[in-house]
């Protein structure tokens, strides 16, 4: 059988080429800009709702705009645009190619009738044929011509015989035509041109480019894009200069120094462009910050001065009256945030306290704009500074948290709050509605315990568990249920729950899971905790920052004296429990106890990354047993009760001599000296083994 190769000159073959290569490059950039992100979107949060607008909503407005337009990658979108519309009409030109293609040769096909035929059947529809399209009885009508015909009857009679005659079947079955071996050509997807004499130098020199210096010109451009920034987003560069700056003795005020570091990229480049803006923004903050603040000013410079009074002026509310520094203002602030966790991370690093609730404070400051050291009642819609001031004057020598403003009577805020150059009705009835949706963490209590274990040995892997509520300030909320306040150890075939990665599941929920064979994801592992899908988080009410934003809350462990964290913070992103009805949340963090018995003393923090005011901190108090201490309690548990008095199994137990239990009827006239002892010792016994591991929570 011989076989021709040639290149694809009617263009058969080059649809399948082109489409082959488009699916190859549209594929991971389609998956890369739709896939799903790990992160809870924002666009169907619910939001606090509030008609409050900033002096320069408009401007914070067309920054967000601005964001999103950049997040949709425009680029990207025209070029998948384009690439998809090129792959289907490759994919129409394959089908209707493939409609153009000769069909395979098949008897069967031909003579119309079906593969399952007999051949008595065969021979009888071959007859009924031969008197329609014989050559010598064929009508010519139409169209049609006596060549056509004599064709068209050659065809039908070798289809008889390569299903009657045994040679020409044996080339049929063979090779797969009844003339046994055909010739045919396979074309290949190129056109011709390109291995002509004259073209193949220019079409190895595409190659060369193409493979040469493009590919790796953009590999290299992606591996290094990836190296280029941190985990948090950040610059390598940047985070560099943070870390250089960073000092163990951090408070709010030197954090937001220290981010000003982060401005290089920025403004560098355009630094003599920036002649005079220093003066604008300085003249503006001059007095709205603290005299220090003003006083760093004048020792920096350039870029940096720049960034650092532009994060001030944010954090001031001032509006400027160009409308491109205000544009900075946005774009700076929004990109203090990840410079901040950038420094938090640095900050954990060095396990120091202070520097890392400075961290997570400031990120407070950033998305309230709100300066270190302001007031907390500044989140709220309508407050000004002038407000706070005045409230604050009523028996307070710092400032007031949301929660203690709210813990006022309406009728002593209504006089603090509306009046002349105070608020009106309709403004203080929405900042009371927003301070009631602003989400509090109120700890119920927190402990901790090793599963399975009634005490904390050395070394053993123990849980601090953690169960709060969400009590909104100036909402009094039901009794806690004492039965949620404890915490039961999941059952032995709970694998995830018991290596921590979902939370436990009750007896009840156990088995409804063994019953379905479908497995669970960590949504639904929550949900089979709760019931139903875990609540959708609500939005930071944050109208200056020009982002949407969830909050965070950070619990970690931390020695007072020493001034160390001891464990690194755990993060909660979502809530488990729905949250409007005073659910009790139980979060766990898990480390490993000390190698010594006795008693370590933590503090523990709980700090909002969002909202001022809110974080808490308690003393708490771990005890670790050694091992044996309570093993005797343990073995007394497992021995088998004596049998009654009145019983088969009592008498003969009293027939050998041993002990045996009173009965309950006449129980009164047996007491005697021995038996009140050892009642005595039990009690005192379990008495003892009532080892406390709850925290002794004392508020600061």
């Amino acid at each position: 059988m011989s076989t021709d190769y040639n290149y694809d000159e009617q263009g058969q073959f080059f649809p399948y080429f082109v489409a082959t290569m488009l699916f190859i490059a549209l594929a991971p950039v389609t998956y890369s800009t739709f896939a799903p992100s790990k992160q809870t979107g924002l666009q169907n949060n619910p939001r606090i709702e509030s008609s409050f607008r900033p002096d320069d909503y408009d401007h914070i407005e067309q920054h967000k705009r601005k964001k999103r337009k950049e997040s949709r990658r425009l680029k990207r979108m025209i070029f998948l645009t384009v690439g998809w519309s090129l792959m289907a009409y490759m994919i129409y030109l394959i089908i209707v190619t493939a409609a153009l293609t000769p069909k395979i040769w098949d008897p069967y096909t031909i003579l119309g009738i079906s593969m399952s035929a007999s051949e008595r059947a065969i021979k009888s529809h071959y007859r009924k044929m031969s008197l329609k399209h014989h050559p010598d009885k064929v009508k010519i009508e139409g169209n049609d011509t006596v060549e056509a015909a004599n064709e068209r009857w050659v065809e039908i009679t070798k289809a008889y015989k390569a299903l009657t005659d045994e040679e020409i079947r044996k080339n049929y079955q063979e090779f797969g035509h009844p003339d046994g071996k055909q010739s045919y050509s396979i074309g290949i997807a190129l056109p011709q041109w390109t291995v002509a004499d004259g073209s193949k130098y220019y079409v190895l020199a595409f190659y060369g480019v193409l493979f040469g210096i493009v590919l790796p010109y953009y590999v290299g451009k992606w591996w290094y894009g990836t190296k280029k920034y941190t985990k948090d987003g950040v610059l390598m560069e940047t985070a560099g200069r943070l870390f250089k700056a960073f000092e163990e003795d951090c408070d709010e005020r030197r954090a937001v120094e220290v981010l000003s570091a982060g401005g290089l990229e920025k403004f560098k480049k355009d630094e003599k462009k920036m002649e005079g803006q220093e003066h604008v923004i300085e003249s503006a903050i001059k007095d709205k910050v603290p005299i220090g603040v003003m006083k760093t000013l004048q020792k920096m410079d350039g870029w940096k001065r720049k960034t650092y009074g532009l994060l001030w002026a944010y954090m001031t509310r001032t509006k400027f009256q160009d409308a491109k520094l205000d544009a900075e203002k946005l774009d700076v602030a929004q990109e203090a945030v990840s410079w901040n966790n950038s420094l938090l991370s640095i900050a954990l690093a060095y396990s120091v306290t202070k520097p890392i609730l400075s961290s997570m404070r400031i990120n407070q400051n950033l998305v309230q704009a709100i300066a270190p050291g302001g007031s907390p009642l500044l989140q709220l819609p309508f407050f000004t500074e002038e407000l706070c001031e005045k409230i604050e004057e009523f028996g307070a020598k710092d400032h007031w948290s949301i929660q203690r403003f709210m813990s006022l009577s309406d009728e002593k805020r209504r006089q603090l709050c509306i009046g002349k150059d105070r608020l009106t009705e309709e403004q203080y009835n929405e900042a009371i509605s927003v301070a009631q949706k602003i989400p509090i963490l109120h700890v119920e209590k927190a402990f901790f315990k090793v599963q399975g274990e009634k005490t904390v040995t050395p070394n053993a892997i123990c849980q601090l568990v953690v169960k709060v509520r969400v009590v909104p300030a100036g909402v009094k909320p039901p009794p806690v249920d004492p039965k949620d306040l404890e915490d039961e150890d999941p059952a032995e075939d709970d694998v995830d729950a018991l290596i921590g990665r979902a939370p436990s599941k009750t007896k009840a929920q156990t088995k409804d899971s063994e019953k379905s064979p479908i497995g669970t994801n960590e949504v639904e592992k929550s949900a089979l905790v709760t019931g139903s899908e875990p609540p959708v988080p609500t939005l930071t009410h944050a109208p200056f920052f020009p982002a949407a934003s969830l909050p965070k809350w950070h619990i970690f462990l931390a020695d007072r004296r020493a001034g160390r964290m001891i464990i690194a913070p755990m993060t909660i992103l979502q809530f488990p429990e729905k949250t409007d009805n005073f659910q009790v949340q139980t979060f766990k963090l898990q480390f490993g106890a000390p190698p010594n018995s006795g008693e370590v003393h933590f503090q523990m923090h709980m700090v909002c990354d969002s909202y001022l005011g809110t974080d808490y901190k308690t003393s708490i108090v771990l005890h670790v047993d050694e091992p044996g201490m309570f093993e005797g309690r343990g073995r007394e548990d497992d021995e088998i009760s004596e049998p009654d008095e009145d019983s088969i199994a009592g008498v003969m137990a009293t027939a050998r001599g041993q002990k045996v239990k009173p009965s309950p009827y006449h129980g009164h006239h047996h007491h005697d000296s021995d038996e009140s002892d050892e009642s005595d010792t039990e009690g005192e016994e379990e008495e003892g083994s009532d080892t406390d591991t709850d925290t002794d929570t004392d508020d600061e």
